[in-house]
């Protein structure tokens, strides 16, 4: 069984993905490409794509529920990395999307 999180990228195209602004490569330590962000406040970042309706982060890649992926996985903010399946938002943004609940969501 293959993780559910490899190809359903709901969560990338049905919340904010906000965090704080050194963790963009402008700061000497940050990953997150910072072309690919807006700002939202003086200390925080969103990703482009998430910060108004529609919501669709611009990483997102494919398909929603088919062949969607993270073009920046590796350079992903936290917000994405601390995201997780058994998060009742996982179950809310999968039905958002006409998805089934992931099978390792139902098991927990």
């Amino acid at each position: 069984m293959s993780h559910p999180c490899l190809n359903c990228g709901a969560c990338c195209a049905s919340f904010r993905v906000s965090f704080y602004w050194s963790e963009t490569d402008a700061h000497p330590c940050g990953t997150v490409p910072q072309q690919l962000t807006a700002p939202v406040s003086p200390f925080h970042a969103a990703m482009l794509g998430t910060e108004h309706m529609p919501l669709r982060c611009i990483a997102l890649t494919g398909a929603i529920g088919k062949s969607a992926y993270c073009s920046i996985y590796p350079l992903r903010p936290s917000t994405c990395r601390e995201f997780d399946v058994a998060d009742p938002r996982c179950a809310k943004a999968r039905q958002d999307h006409g998805l089934p609940l992931p099978e390792m969501a139902s098991a927990l």
